[in-house]
């Protein structure tokens, strides 16, 4: 069966939002495992390939730290804990892949995989941010040398940050 990795993401969207969610009101059954599962269920078979949201998802959850200090100087004027629940975790998930899975998804995709989870679940201003970001963590990380195509090809679409805050 072939994998719909953009519904994984989906799926490990949904999930991170409500870990993160559970988490800072007080939940301390919220587990990551428990919560994938749940939301995998219904799309089980349209999804393929359900190892992929778990490992994205754990990973996200088990890298947050590095993640968000990571993510500061790349949007200074908007604090991680400013930025709207569906954005830093959209932002999270696409900085995953950058640093954790270039082996598996080609940098160009996880932008562009952000991007649209950005277009779907964010604010109006939520997918120019996302890109923004991811577009300079791209270049920071210098991943554009390991690109196996063109290295115009690989960049974003878009390389400015939005004016406004994401969520807003």
């Amino acid at each position: 069966m072939a994998s719909n990795r953009h519904l994984g993401r989906i799926i490990s969207l949904q999930s991170l939002y409500e870990y993160e969610f559970r988490n800072k009101a007080g939940d301390a059954s919220a587990d990551i495992d428990h919560i994938v599962a749940k939301n995998i269920l219904p799309y089980e078979k349209a999804l393929g390939d359900t190892e992929f949201v778990y490992n994205l998802s754990k990973g996200v959850v088990s890298h947050a730290e590095e993640l968000d200090k990571d993510l500061a100087p790349l949007a200074p004027e908007w604090p991680i804990e400013t930025i709207a629940a569906i954005d830093r975790n959209v932002l999270r998930i696409g900085l995953y892949e950058l640093k954790h899975c270039a082996g598996s998804v080609p940098p160009k995709v996880a932008i562009n995989e952000a991007v649209e989870l950005a277009k779907a679940f964010g604010s109006e201003n939520s997918s120019k941010f996302i890109n923004g970001v991811l577009g300079t963590a791209f270049k920071q990380l210098n991943l554009e040398t390991n690109e196996q195509q063109n290295p115009s090809d690989s960049a974003p679409k878009e390389d400015s940050r939005a004016e406004e805050a994401p969520g807003e």
